[in-house]
């Protein structure tokens, strides 16, 4: 599937946010699923936790996940 730009509307952690960007279709319903299997995990863990938490977290961790991978790259 090419890459363009496109506007989708997406679900995460119960909100809805409309997302610009360069990809497919495809490749943002991967990403959603994805963010809100993990937003529920969190949430699993620390049920005290807001959803604006818990995303801070997620992005926390996938900043995390994406320098070791980059530094495992570069190794």
């Amino acid at each position: 599937f090419p890459t363009r730009r496109s506007s989708d509307l997406v679900k995460l952690g119960g909100n809805e946010y409309t997302i610009i960007g360069n990809t497919t279709p495809k490749k943002m319903d991967a990403v959603s699923r994805l963010l809100n299997e993990q937003l529920a995990e969190i949430s699993k863990q620390m049920p005290s936790l807001s959803t604006e938490k818990a995303a801070i977290l997620l992005a926390i961790n996938a900043m995390s996940d994406c320098l070791e991978k980059q530094e495992e790259l570069e190794d």
